[in-house]
């Protein structure tokens, strides 16, 4: 807790005198006459203008938080009092059918909600909505993200969400459940402003250097009155293009220096005004050089830069708003008490088990599996490949995929932020809103380069001045204007933009953002096999029965052990037995990559590999039930006695052969890591090329085997599936988990292969390795252009107009090199 305290309005504050032009300390606006109200502020009493102001900020200091004031870049938003009809409306987002719209139960107690937060002035506005809400009972994780205004907020499930979105109101922002197509409403206005200041800039700019063309091959011709006028017309046309088009790069400037911080805007301002003040009192004197078209240039040529940014950061983030509008707005719910059996019902109002149509052509609004029919489902929205997927009964259907051919009924399973798109949003707008290592390292150094770029400025205009020279204004001008840092504070947000939302079109979902700097240093590849290298959808090919037991009841008995588990093999084993009665079991252990062991009919049965059954009942499989070396062997025995050995066989996914030469073509080293038995290792690493094969091995062997790669100096890239790999998903520096994994897997790994293709893991890896290229070269070009530009400038041996022309080239080529990330088809 800070020892700033709030105090209450005692009488005597009361009594003293508010000046008549005094401004309300926390938002800014005039403080009507007859109010005195004050909150002590670190050690000073500053005056509010009303009563909400005023809590606000007694809510912000008593929070600790007073040092926001400190940080701020503009004036908090006004606080009104809030009326009731407003306190009924937050009340309703606690209703569970309203609340789990935008909430999602995580499984651990715990519940994850999104929020849309508005009025936001500047970065400190999320600095202190952030921490606020990471002070609140219940909140366990805060997010947000300024690029989209999006809060995420991890939370105790019974947390009462509309306490904590009454909090963001009370301290003077607008808070509400995140809403996809209110989100993009703000976004399109934005760009929409952004064009028409771009548009005047670009109009109004050709008109003054189409003036000052008569200016360049003037050698004494033009007469004093015409350049007396000339001058002045561009005088006119160039006060819009300062004042209209150039109005967020001033303002951003001016609340940098509210704020006490010195941004990359405030050399762009003082260059833009320094030039247009200076030319206006040259135009006004008859006197002097004016340098209106390179303020012009100057102002369109950001803006142009600033438009493509925001472009660039707007597809990534209309990747997410589209996929969130991807479900639609009704779906067909079948319900024998309307007439007709059909009613329509909104996503929001699903709950699982519900039975739905969806005809040809219509979005799939819930995760559900085929109840009825036959058709094919375009599954692009989630995986990017636009060939459409056959769908049967029994199969899964995921919400905000579309039914191609024919009608389906289909039975919801998951609904809201539980299911599979809900999650791919969540995940992809977290990687975006990361901030990783080298775009913090860039804006570091942009402070402190603006900062120095200023003293150079000065200098260069003291010793002008001293010096008695007549073009020291001319050199200051190209000084600021030629060193602004906006290419290197672009230089690495770009490339992982562009790069993230590259990957995501081709099926790679990445998770964290700073993994693709990690990927880029990968040395070594480590595969597991079930599922990765292979479908993982092994089926039983072969049963040996040494007992008496027949194979159906052998079958019953170990569908019965497997009944909860997700692992492939598990999945075998119920299929097998999908047409038999199966018997319940109580008492499971499983013990991840050996086996599995219950009580079934009050007698305890073992399933799994030879050496787990050898361990628990000292059995062994008779030499002629040791099937071929291609299969994997899983034994059932009870305390005392085998009744059978299965055989099962996975096949090997058609590309993997060709993605480990492509790896090791790389220059990369391979390594299969399998809990499976080493006949079956053997014949999968021979089958791929893989040489550096290990068997037999449970989680905790993997882990320690990536342990001594990552000793030997080695970047591990852990490519797996399943439940039995999170460990060691965790474990490496960077990690992959296929599209069909466990949960759980995913929620270990850095990036997940949507399609299940392990071309995925080279499109990662080159896209990870040309990001980093890229953002080397931008990072370089900055600084190769402000050693060469910043002392030329200094010099005289470049004027304003050239400097204005370099700098915005110089933004220019660092977004286009990024746009490059959009094309990456293999590494160099």
């Amino acid at each position: 807790m800070s020892s700033t305290t709030a105090e209450t309005v005692s009488p005597m504050l009361m009594d003293m005198p508010t000046r008549a032009d005094a401004r309300c300390f926390h938002c800014g606006e005039p403080v009507p006459a007859g109010i005195d109200l004050r909150v002590e502020i670190e050690g000073a009493r500053q005056t509010m203008c009303c009563r909400g102001c005023q809590a606000a900020a007694k809510l912000i200091v008593d929070a600790g938080l007073a040092e926001f004031y400190r940080h701020r870049t503009t004036a908090s938003p006004r606080v009104e009092e809030m009326p009731a009809a407003v306190r009924e409306r937050l009340a309703a987002f606690d209703h569970p059918a309203v609340r789990g719209q935008f909430t999602s139960e995580r499984g651990d107690g715990t519940a994850e909600c999104s929020l849309m937060i508005g009025k936001v002035a500047c970065p400190a506005c999320l600095w202190l909505i952030e921490r606020y809400l990471a002070q609140q009972p219940g909140v366990l994780e805060v997010g947000v993200n300024y690029s989209t205004r999006r809060a995420r907020v991890v939370h105790a499930a019974g947390i009462e969400i509309s306490g904590l979105i009454r909090g963001i109101e009370r301290l003077g922002y607008d808070a509400q459940p995140y809403d996809p197509r209110r989100q993009q409403l703000g976004s399109d206005r934005d760009r929409r402003l952004l064009l028409r200041r771009l548009g005047v800039a670009l109009v109004l700019g050709m008109q003054v250097m189409m003036v000052a063309t008569a200016f360049y091959f003037d050698e004494g011709y033009i007469a004093d009155d015409h350049r007396r006028f000339l001058n002045t017309v561009n005088l006119l046309l160039t006060t819009p293009v300062v004042f209209y088009s150039g109005m967020g790069f001033l303002q951003s400037a001016w609340r940098g220096l509210r704020g006490g911080t010195l941004n990359m805007d405030l050399s762009v301002s003082l260059g833009i005004l320094l030039a247009y003040l200076g030319s206006a009192w040259n135009t006004w004197a008859d006197r002097g050089a004016t340098y209106f078209d390179a303020v012009v240039m100057f102002v369109t040529f950001l803006l142009a830069a600033r438009y493509l940014e925001f472009m660039a950061r707007a597809r990534a983030t209309e990747t997410v708003e589209r996929m969130g509008r991807h479900l639609p707005l009704l779906a067909r719910r079948f319900n024998p008490a309307v007439e007709g059996g059909v009613e329509m019902a909104a996503p929001a109002e699903l709950v699982p088990g519900d039975r739905l149509l969806v005809r040809p052509g219509e979005e799939i609004p819930a995760d559900g599996v085929v109840a009825d029919g036959v058709s094919t489902v375009n599954e692009s929205v989630l995986t990017g490949e636009s060939t459409p997927v056959p769908k049967q009964e029994g199969t899964v259907l995921l919400g905000g995929s579309i039914n191609v051919d024919s009608p389906l009924q289909m039975t919801v399973t998951r609904v809201g932020e539980k299911t599979l798109l809900a999650g791919i949003v969540g995940t992809l707008e977290r990687a975006l809103g990361e901030r990783p290592r080298l775009t913090a390292l860039a804006d570091r150094i942009a402070g402190w380069f603006v900062g120095a770029v200023l003293v150079i400025a000065s200098l260069t205009a003291l010793v002008g001045i001293a010096a008695g020279t007549g073009h020291w204004f001319a050199n200051v001008l190209a000084v600021l204007v030629v060193t602004c840092p906006c290419a290197l504070s672009l230089a690495a947000p770009a490339a992982l933009t562009c790069a993230i939302n590259a990957l995501m079109s081709r099926g790679v979902l990445v998770v964290r953002g700073a993994a693709i700097e990690t990927a880029a240093r990968v040395t070594h590849i480590v595969f597991d096999k079930t599922g990765t290298l292979t479908h993982g959808a092994p089926r039983l090919a072969h049963t040996v029965l040494p007992g008496r037991q027949g194979e159906a009841e052998c079958l019953a008995l170990a569908a019965a052990l497997e009944q909860h588990s997700e692992h492939p093999i598990a999945r075998a084993f119920r299929e097998a037995a999908r047409e038999l009665c199966v018997p319940g079991a109580t008492g499971v252990i499983n013990e991840p990559g050996a086996g599995i062991h219950g009580l079934i009919s009050g007698r305890r049965w073992f399933l799994g590999s030879p050496g787990f059954i050898a361990g628990h009942t000292g059995l062994h499989p008779p030499a002629a039930g040791q099937t071929g070396r291609t299969g994997t062997i899983v034994m059932l025995a009870s305390e005392d006695r085998l009744v059978a050995i299965f055989t099962l066989l996975d096949e090997i996914r058609p590309e993997a052969a060709a993605v480990v030469r492509a790896l090791r073509d790389r220059g990369l080293s391979v390594t299969l890591l399998t809990g499976d038995q080493q006949p079956v290792s053997a014949a999968v690493a021979d089958a791929i090329g893989i040489e550096d094969w290990r068997a037999g091995m449970n989680p905790e062997a993997k882990l320690r085997a990536v342990r001594e790669l990552q000793g030997g100096g080695a970047v591990v890239m852990m490519v797996g599936d399943g439940v039995n790999d999170a460990p060691v998903l965790a474990g490496a520096q960077v990690s992959i988990a296929m599209g069909s994994g466990a949960a759980l897997a995913h929620s270990s790994a850095d990036m997940v292969l949507l399609r299940g293709d392990l071309h995925g893991v080279l499109e990662a890896l080159d896209h990870a390795r040309k990001t980093r290229r890229i953002i080397r070269g931008n990072l370089w070009w900055a600084l190769f252009y402000n050693v060469i530009g910043l002392p030329a400038a200094v010099l005289g041996l470049i004027n304003p107009l050239i400097a204005a022309a370099g700098m915005s080239l110089s933004s220019l080529f660092v977004l286009g090199n990024a746009l490059r990330l959009r094309g990456v088809d293999e590494a160099r």
